[in-house]
């Protein structure tokens, strides 16, 4: 009785947040324009949807593969900021099993309070050893920490469930420059910008065939001008050369319908535009 007395109020006290839910429309839709995440064209065959939350805040929205290891996407809105960069890594317990915390936690902190290992862990998701020893290869966040305004919201960007295996090259170079540069132009003007960043699975693997390396990364923007005016783009890149291709919305949706093999590929709520 008494670990379990511990337990819940070690839950209580726990800063980061992180919710496996059932579906993001009920959950936490805001993230998504007019609340309509993407269509499962881009669904895996193990999914877990997860509405990313840190100090009982939601800061962005996760559609993992489980099986995997790697996010199909994170959907966040654009709200860039200057500030620290954090630096402490996060896992996800409900990812176990709905019986652990709905939090966003280190690896050693489970470790010490709830005695799961690093093994028990890994079967679910990513965890800090997959990512050791790279060669050419980087941890690539997909919704970017230097797009949110302050520490907290930069901090819940570090979870091993935002990650994949990126090329480093890419990954500080091409791909930085459209976060951090095309991305500040393009959105002059917008009231608010909705983004979905994504990785297409690979047939490569990191970690003796852990956790996969996509072929892949793409990010897409839907911009809310006013009322009557929306902007959409799209770039792709693949994930062994660093170069950025900028698409239209329709462009990338379509060449995603292609690379899934899944159907018809949706982004974004119809009334944002596709030329």
């Amino acid at each position: 009785m008494l670990v379990l007395l511990l337990q819940i109020l070690l839950s209580c006290l726990w800063l980061g947040r992180g919710e496996v839910v059932t579906s993001f429309k009920s959950s936490c839709p805001q993230f998504f324009f007019r609340e309509t995440p993407p269509n499962e064209a881009l669904e895996p065959e193990n999914p877990a949807w997860i509405c990313q939350r840190y100090e009982n805040q939601y800061y962005f929205a996760t559609l993992y593969d489980r099986r995997r290891r790697i996010p199909v996407y994170s959907a966040y809105l654009y709200q860039p900021g200057s500030g620290t960069r954090p630096n402490t890594w996060l896992v996800e317990p409900q990812l176990m099993g709905m019986s652990y915390p709905k939090t966003m936690e280190k690896e050693w902190t489970l470790s010490k309070y709830y005695n799961v290992t690093s093994e028990q862990i890994g079967k679910s998701q990513a965890v800090l050893q997959d990512y050791k020893n790279l060669t050419g290869l980087n941890r690539g966040h997909l919704n970017p920490n230097g797009h949110h305004s302050d520490f907290s919201s930069r901090s819940a960007t570090f979870t091993l469930t935002n990650i994949v295996p990126q090329d480093e090259k890419l990954n500080g170079g091409a791909w930085n420059n459209y976060e951090q540069q095309t991305m500040m132009k393009r959105t002059v003007g917008c009231k608010t910008t909705y983004v979905v960043v994504g990785a297409v699975p690979g047939n490569n693997y990191i970690a003796k065939g852990r956790v996969n390396k996509p072929s892949y990364i793409w990010s897409s923007a839907c911009c809310e001008v006013d009322n009557n005016h929306r902007e959409a783009w799209g770039v792709i890149a693949e994930n062994d050369k660093n170069e950025v291709q900028l698409l239209t919305l329709g462009e990338l949706e379509e060449m995603l319908t292609n690379l899934y093999g899944r159907g018809q590929v949706y982004l974004f709520d119809s009334s944002c535009p596709r030329e």
